[in-house]
């Protein structure tokens, strides 16, 4: 079973934002998340657009713009986030179709069903609720929120300076 960085991704993203809207009222930009998560924008802008055409999320174009979750928290669960973005959890080398071993069924094909099932349950009952009440997420989120901040000072200061030299050359 592999599951790529597409998958884990689009969940962290989506964890981000249900994050960030639970404490601001606005939209939240995939740019803030790209800083936040150091995921490039434009692989978070194709993960949204399967996301959004899932119904997951729904975004607002402007200034003011971003994306908010499109269902309550407690509605959106991690596997549906995975098969959003057209990931899945399957073990098998088949991919379920039993032709594992020269076009027949292996001896350890229902061994990896088996997991297959049982890890694709579990994402089901994980909802982005769940995921903000574990342990480390909060703490996780507020170390990022004040990188991400710290990254934004040094780049006002740089500007600032650069600014100020330009203003008054010698």
């Amino acid at each position: 079973m592999r599951l790529t960085t597409r998958g884990r991704y689009a969940v962290t993203a989506l964890l981000d934002l249900a994050l960030q809207t639970s404490q601001q009222d606005s939209a939240v930009s995939l740019s803030d998340i790209a800083k936040r998560q150091s995921i490039s924008i434009s692989y978070l802008e194709q993960l949204f657009s399967k996301l959004r055409k899932r119904g997951l999320v729904t975004s607002i174009r402007g200034a003011a713009g971003g994306y908010y979750l499109a269902k309550p928290l407690d509605q959106i669960d991690v596997m549906s986030i995975i098969s959003a973005v057209d990931e899945s959890v399957n073990a098998m080398q088949c991919e379920g179709r039993g032709d594992c071993q020269g076009g027949t069924m292996c001896l350890t094909h229902d061994l990896w069903c088996a997991l297959s099932n049982h890890v694709e349950q579990y994402l089901k009952n994980i909802t982005l609720a769940q995921l903000l009440n574990m342990e480390h997420v909060q703490s996780v989120s507020d170390r990022q929120h004040s990188d991400a901040l710290k990254d934004i000072s040094i780049k006002d200061i740089n500007t600032i300076t650069l600014s100020t030299s330009e203003a008054n050359p010698a």
